[in-house]
């Protein structure tokens, strides 16, 4: 049960060991993507489609007929990853439900614990296995790897190697799933992480530090953009030091600007303006007439 790219490497994975033998695959069903809303299907069911592997994509698992036709299908694990519908406890119940998580449980459950440990700055993050129950990733945990993060990596490699990782501790945990033991999460310790919706990516220049690592995390999508609509689309984080003005245009270099917030400095290379194409941020001042001491806005 799986439904993005992270999911479909996940079941490229097991569909790569001759042991295990994929008798179903669940999907969302397709969704419309982009300005034009071309009717687009999910990752998976694209790998399971040449994979000749039987394929259900219900709109919603709990409805009667939905659950009576899963639960008549023989398995010994339903392996669970970034699905996007809660599971009725029937299937829960049914066998056991392994979930990869993306994240170092019980941190960061919900949708975008990757966006997450970039915008807290962490410095590790990882995946883990645990068996399902009727809660929102608080099931008991199997095995977790972990992974150093550097202070300038960027979602999609991070994204990329969580992915991979997910899919070999996948492997792992099914073939030595018998001498494993499940331990229960601290609840305590439990942190949450929303949807990211475009909004998310609006900044103002308060701290360089936090824009920076909202830039990790939000790009491509939805990306990092001022009140304006202006587009910071490539950026690196100059100082932390604290400063009085808020945007203040620093320096003019040939290749780049340094821009003032109330705590740190951001250099940035390039810029996009609302409807308009990418272009050098110094190019960009130059055309909007703009010189240093100048606010950014």
């Amino acid at each position: 049960m799986g439904t993005p790219d992270y999911a479909s490497a996940i079941l490229n994975s097991l569909l790569d060991e001759k042991e295990i033998d994929v008798v179903a695959v669940y999907t969302q069903p397709d969704r419309p993507v982009g300005r034009k809303k071309v009717l687009t299907p999910p990752a998976v069911k694209v790998l399971a489609q040449e994979k000749n592997i039987p394929l259900y994509q219900p709109d919603k698992l709990r409805e009667k007929d939905i659950l009576n036709e899963l639960l008549k299908i023989e398995c010994d694990y339903i392996i669970v990853a970034a699905y996007g519908q809660i599971l009725p406890k029937e299937i829960i119940e049914y066998v056991p439900c392994i979930n990869l998580h993306a994240s170092i449980l019980p941190m960061y459950r919900g949708a975008s614990p990757i966006q997450q440990s970039l915008l807290n700055g962490d410095t590790q993050t990882g995946v883990t296995a645990m068996l399902m129950d009727e809660g929102l990733d608080t099931g008991d945990i199997l095995k977790i790897k972990r992974i150093d993060i550097s202070s300038d990596e960027m979602i999609e490699t991070l994204f990329e190697r969580l992915t991979q990782i997910a899919a070999t501790l996948t492997i792992d945990v099914l073939k030595n799933f018998n001498n494993l033991s499940p331990t229960k999460q601290d609840n305590s310790k439990a942190t949450h992480c929303k949807k990211i919706t475009k909004a998310d990516g609006k900044i103002e220049f308060d701290n360089a530090q936090e824009i920076y690592n909202r830039y990790r995390a939000f790009t491509p999508w939805p990306g990092i953009f001022l009140q304006s609509g202006l587009k910071l689309k490539k950026i690196a984080l100059e100082n932390s030091l604290t400063c009085k003005e808020a945007g203040k245009i620093l320096t003019i270099d040939s290749d780049s600007i340094t821009v003032s917030t109330y705590t740190g400095v951001l250099r940035i290379f390039t810029l996009q303006p609302k409807s308009k194409k990418e272009m050098r941020a110094v190019d960009y001042l130059n055309g909007a007439r703009l010189s240093c001491d100048d606010t950014l806005a």
